[in-house]
């Protein structure tokens, strides 16, 4: 992955940020998602020519305008996981935006309860986990990065950054 991604790396550091936002947007916030995304954006370019050269092979179709087939199909595949990416990353944000609510209701009981706010998102974290996954996964990430004495300020924005919509960031701030 390290060698067919480095060619599709972005230049400038801005490009580099808001690709690990759209693909923390999407669920995959590890330190090698951008490396494996852009692996497999190469790896489908090349999927693309082999399968167009393949197809004018296998269709004696040389003559002509023949060479626009790899040329096109492999376009389309180096434009696939783009377009599968943001396919998962709205999924992912519909999903946030449904559950969100039962999560910081929960969450306010929570802290009205006595509980601080990091046991507060444990607790959000464990019982809502089988039906808001995305949720309760966000926010263990969260109160990980706390316990790992990440400052609260922070930890709450990359939240809303990590979640990508605006009420999280807003509640964050």
């Amino acid at each position: 992955a390290p060698a067919l991604s480095r060619a599709l790396e972005p230049k400038s550091e801005t490009e580099q940020s808001l690709l690990r936002v759209r693909l923390a947007n999407a669920g995959f916030s590890r330190p090698t998602a951008v490396r494996n995304f852009l692996a497999i954006k190469a790896l489908s370019l090349g999927l693309g020519a082999v399968l167009g050269l393949m197809w004018i092979s296998l269709r004696s179709a040389w003559a002509g305008n023949a060479w626009m087939i790899p040329v096109v199909l492999a376009s389309a595949l180096f434009y696939a996981p783009e377009i599968i990416l943001s396919f998962i990353r709205s999924g992912r944000q519909d999903k946030i935006f449904l559950q969100l609510p039962d999560a910081l209701d929960l969450l306010v009981v929570c802290v009205e309860a006595g509980l601080g706010l990091d046991q507060g998102m444990r607790r959000v974290a464990e019982e809502l986990n089988q039906g808001a996954p995305e949720v309760c996964e966000e926010l263990a990430t969260a109160n990980m990065q706390l316990q790992m004495g990440k400052p609260r300020r922070e930890v709450l924005h990359d939240l809303g950054i990590r979640t990508g919509f605006d009420d999280v960031k807003g509640l964050a701030a």
